[in-house]
Order: C-alpha cells, then structure tokens, then sequence
C-alpha cells in the first residue's frame, strides 16, 4: 500500500518540479503586465539616478582651496574658468556665487541656494516614479489576489457538484502569484527609493558645506 501512495505522488511531485518561472509567471495573468512594468521601470530609474547622483557626489577634494586662492588673489577669470571645467553641481553652485561677488552677501547666498535646489531637483528626477512603484506593485498584487479568489470561486459555483482542484488551480495560481509578484517589486523599490534618497541627502550636506565655506571667503575680507 506504502508503494502504491509513492507511485501516485511521484508524478505530482515531478509536474511540480518541472514547472518553469515562465510558465508560473503566465499563470498569474494580465496583473503580471503591470507589475511588470512597474519593476522595469523602478531598475531604470535606480540605475540612471544612481550613475547621476555618483558622479554628482565626486568632487576634488582641493577645490575649493584652489577657488579661494584665486578669489584671494584677485583672479576671478580663474576662478570662473575652473569652476566651469567641472561637471558638477557644487562647482556650479560656485560659479555662481562667484558672478555675484561685489553684490550684497544676502544676494550671493540667495542665488547659490537657488541653483543648489535646481541641480537638487534634477537629480530628483524620477524618484515619484521609483516611490510610485514601491507603492503600487503591491497594491497591484493585492489586486490580482482578489480578481484570482473571484475567478476561483466563480469557477466552483459555475461547476456544481464536479468541484476538482485543477478547476480552482487558475484562479488561485492568479492569486498567489500576483502578489508575490507585486511584493517583490514593491519591497525591491522601496529599498532602492531609500537608498537614492540616503545618497541625496549626503550630496545636499556637501553642498551645504560647501556654500558655508564659500560664504565665509567672502566674508573675511569684511572682517578684517
């Protein structure tokens, strides 16, 4: 009799076993198209806001020594063409404040400030989406677990008495998946949404780090 269960779910366990990520990923029907989306969407804009906030963040760390002897010296051209060869938001927060020098210091640090929150803002730039995803993938999922339980049980109503797990399988491989689908997608967005916003936050400090030590340049000729 021990031999005769272990031949009947052998062949279950193999069909099982054989069931490929593509063919569990059909079974969670068109939800899966969405949530689909969604993951692309979310790996393009960690991928491209990462490389930018990278090379945003990479500043020469004798910068503004070199800014502040020229400036000292009175070489302001200098000063500009150096801060222009630079491909950074920092170096670009500089060079404007060093077009405003001679003007009232309120007026310098106000249009540094200003374009800090412009370069701010384009390295933001497609975080609602990353934040949009990590939301919406799970409630997609959520969403796909529902319609799969009213397809499951549809199908038992609509069978009467010849009720079968195969009849119901669809419908519960539409829930189950999909959700798993979605909370994948949406715990993967979250964490990159996280990260992206941890790397802003430290480029914002050096920025502000770097306004303060500008501003104090200008101020030390005042004081003296």
């Amino acid at each position: 009799m021990l031999t005769h269960f272990l031949l009947q779910v052998t062949p279950a366990v193999a069909n099982t076993s054989s069931l490929s990520l593509w063919d569990l990923t059909l079974k969670g029907g068109v939800i899966m198209i969405p949530i689909f989306l969604l993951s692309f969407i979310a790996i393009y804009v960690f991928v491209d806001r990462y490389l930018a906030i990278n090379r945003a963040s990479k500043v020469a760390p004798n910068l503004m020594n070199q800014i502040k002897q020229n400036v000292v010296d009175g070489k302001i051209d200098s000063a500009l063409s150096l801060c222009r060869s630079i491909d950074n938001p920092i170096a670009r927060m500089i060079e404007k404040g060093i077009t405003r020098i001679g003007r009232p210091l309120n007026d310098v640090n106000t249009a540094i400030e200003t374009v800090g929150n412009l370069e701010i803002s384009k390295l933001e730039k497609g975080l609602p989406l990353l934040a949009s995803a990590a939301g919406g993938a799970p409630m997609l999922g959520f969403l796909g677990t529902v319609t799969g339980m009213v397809r499951a049980f549809y199908d038992m109503a609509s069978a009467g008495n010849n009720i079968n797990i195969q009849l119901l399988s669809s419908g519960i491989y539409e829930a189950m998946v999909t959700t798993v689908a979605g909370l994948i997608v949406g715990i993967a967005a979250y964490f990159a949404y996280n990260i992206l916003v941890s790397r802003v936050e430290d480029l914002i400090y050096k920025m502000e780090l770097s306004t303060t030590d500008f501003m104090d340049l200008l101020n030390e000729p005042a004081s003296k």
